[in-house]
């Protein structure tokens, strides 16, 4: 469990829980009549790069940290809710630790474009998985990607380390000493010889979130001059930019478009390219987060007070 910042939970106000569920933490955020008054963070709580017990765990690290007796609603955003059905299972996950609670399960993309405090554009997810979606001013929702790293996560942190696997592989296929990019990847695994990368990857104990972590190993090639490194990212940028433009086309909007994750929110070479390819696809008011999107339930909370 994270250090917990702000005051914890108490008195008679209207209390919210935020939550933020991506591939490697939970962060918590506790609201009391709208302004934020507590934080938490703990594991992962996505079912689907945890065990369910791990992901309940994690949940009540979460609010326990936060201290809150009664809680009146959650906004729980989370990857990997695709179907009512999604969002009900994790929602009954929650519910036990807010009994009282009226529980609300989204698409952590809603969360990136909220905490950008703007009601309409394309949310960019880059982080341990990859994801867009959008809305626009008419409320017409669209999305791209999304499907996990069997089926895509291009761009993302994962699909960045397995591409230095690949790239390491390749290298060792064709008779080649391994170059920066190979040798430190292979330092990064504990392994000697690229062919043993295999069984390192097929490995029951080297995950999504392993080789999501190796991306660093890919950016630390770039700054030393590795041309395959620096095509990498190069490229996940091209397929993070070709799904926020993708999804602008559906709606008919060009912006703007809020980037968040892990990736999106702290890799300046990467934010760099990324903004020249979706500046070339023409889209506009283009911003990468400074705070965690789990930030993002305070405006989703002020947008339902507006309506209410």
């Amino acid at each position: 469990m994270d250090t917990i910042h702000g005051t914890q939970g108490g008195g008679s106000g209207q209390i919210t829980i935020g939550l933020d569920i991506g591939g490697t933490k939970t962060r918590g955020l506790l609201l009391i009549d709208g302004v934020p008054s507590g934080e938490a963070v703990s594991g992962s709580a996505n079912v689907q790069n945890v065990t369910r017990a791990q992901a309940a765990a994690s949940l009540a690290e979460i609010f326990t940290a936060l201290g809150t007796a009664t809680v009146d609603r959650v906004i729980a955003g989370s990857g990997g809710v695709d179907t009512a059905d999604d969002a009900a299972a994790l929602g009954a996950l929650i519910s036990p630790y807010a009994p009282d609670a009226t529980v609300d399960v989204i698409h952590d993309t809603r969360l990136v474009l909220a905490a950008g405090q703007t009601p309409a554009g394309v949310a960019l997810i880059a982080g341990t998985g990859s994801v867009a979606w959008g809305i626009n001013p008419a409320g017409d929702e669209a999305r791209c990607g999304g499907w996990g790293y069997l089926l895509g996560d291009e761009g993302s942190a994962y699909w960045m380390g397995r591409e230095a696997v690949r790239h390491t592989l390749r290298r060792f296929n064709l008779g080649e000493q391994p170059d920066e990019l190979s040798a430190a990847l292979m330092a990064a695994c504990s392994v000697t010889d690229p062919e043993q990368l295999i069984a390192r990857f097929h490995a029951a104990d080297t995950g999504r979130r392993y080789w999501a972590s190796k991306a660093a190993v890919v950016f630390d090639a770039v700054h030393q001059g590795n041309a395959a490194a620096a095509e990498i990212v190069a490229a996940a940028a091209r397929r993070l930019g070709g799904l926020a433009a993708d999804t602008a086309r559906l709606l008919d909007i060009s912006g703007p478009v809020v980037v968040g994750g892990g990736l999106g929110m702290n890799q300046p070479l990467l934010q760099d390219l990324l903004r020249q390819d979706l500046e070339r696809a023409g889209l506009t008011g283009i911003r990468f987060l400074d705070q965690d999107p789990v930030y993002g339930v305070r405006y989703l909370v002020e947008q339902d007070v507006r309506r209410g």
